[in-house]
C-alpha cells in the first residue's frame, strides 16, 4: 500500500476538515438531496428502509449524516481523522448514533465483519486512487464488507467527458452567507494524460475581514469502462452505470451487485 498516498491525503482532508461545508451553497440542503437520492436508488434495489450502509469515504458525513436521518443503519470510515472528529461532532450535535473507523478504503480489516447491504463511495472519492492496482485492492476490501447480493454505489466526475477538454478550472461560485460574500473555486493543476493536482480555494467574508483557505490533492482520471472491468473482476456483477438525469445525484454513479462468494 502506498502509504505516501495515505498521509498526503489524510492532511489535505484533516486540514479540509473544519471548512469542508463551505464548498456548499448550502450543506444542509444537499446533504438532504444527496441522501434523498440515494435512498430512492436503494430502494428500486429492493433494498427497504432497514439497510445497513457502509460509507467507505464519508469525509465530514454529507452521505452518512443524511442516510442516518432518513433512518438507515450507517457506519462511516475515512482515511482522515480530522475529517472523522468533525463527522462524530455533527452526529452529536444531531443525536445520531452513527459508528465513525478510520480506515483507508484499501484496507478495511478494522471496520466490523461484513454482512453490509450496501456500500457507498460518493463525491469522487476512488479517483484519489492513483493506479488500477489500488483501485482493484479497494474494490476487493469493499466486496468482502457486502453480504452476498449486496449493492456497491460509487459517484465520480465525468471523466469520459472531461478527459478530451483537460479543463484547468471549475466555477467560481458566489454564495451568500447572512449578507457576507463567499467565492469557491478549483484549479486542476494536469500532471500527464491522467493524473491531476485539484486546488481548492475559497475566500469567505467575516465581520473581521477576508479569509482565505487552499488546499490540494492528487487524482487519476478514470474510466467508466476501467471501473466497469475492475469491479467485475472483484467479485462484482450486473455492474452498471447511472447519470444525473436518471439518478437525481450531481455525478454519473456506478451501481454493482456483490456475486455470491
Amino acid at each position: 500500500m502506498d502509504y505516501t498516498l495515505t498521509a498526503s491525503l489524510s492532511n489535505f482532508y484533516d486540514e479540509f476538515a473544519g471548512d469542508y461545508h463551505f464548498i456548499f451553497e448550502d450543506w444542509e440542503a444537499s446533504m438532504a438531496r444527496q441522501a434523498a437520492a440515494i435512498a430512492s436508488i436503494f430502494q428500486r434495489e429492493c433494498l427497504g428502509t432497514a439497510t445497513t450502509v457502509l460509507d467507505c469515504a464519508c469525509g465530514i458525513g454529507t452521505q452518512t449524516l443524511g442516510l442516518a436521518k432518513l433512518g438507515f443503519c450507517v457506519t462511516g470510515s475515512d482515511v482522515s481523522s480530522g475529517a472523522l472528529d468533525r463527522a462524530r461532532s455533527e452526529a452529536a450535535l444531531r443525536g445520531l448514533a452513527i459508528p465513525f473507523y478510520a480506515a483507508d478504503m484499501r484496507n478495511l480489516d478494522e471496520l466490523p465483519p461484513g454482512g453490509f447491504d450496501a456500500v457507498i463511495c460518493m463525491d469522487n472519492a476512488l479517483p484519489h486512487l492513483l493506479s488500477e492496482a489500488d483501485l482493484a485492492q479497494a474494490a476487493g476490501q469493499i466486496r468482502g464488507k457486502l453480504r452476498s447480493g449486496g449493492i456497491f454505489i460509487a459517484s465520480i466526475r465525468d471523466y469520459d467527458e472531461i478527459l478530451p477538454r483537460r479543463p484547468v478550472v471549475q466555477g467560481p461560485a458566489f454564495y451568500s452567507d447572512a449578507g457576507k460574500r463567499r467565492i469557491v473555486f478549483q484549479l486542476w493543476d494536469w500532471q500527464d494524460e491522467r493524473r491531476y493536482m485539484f486546488h481548492m480555494y475559497f475566500t469567505r467574508e467575516t465581520s473581521s475581514g477576508w479569509v482565505n483557505f487552499h488546499g490540494e490533492a492528487a487524482y487519476r482520471a478514470v474510466l467508466r469502462d476501467e471501473i466497469t472491468g475492475i469491479l467485475n473482476s472483484r467479485g462484482f456483477t450486473d455492474i452498471r452505470w447511472q447519470f444525473p438525469a436518471e439518478s437525481g445525484f450531481y455525478q454519473p454513479i456506478v451501481i454493482a451487485t456483490a456475486a455470491a462468494a
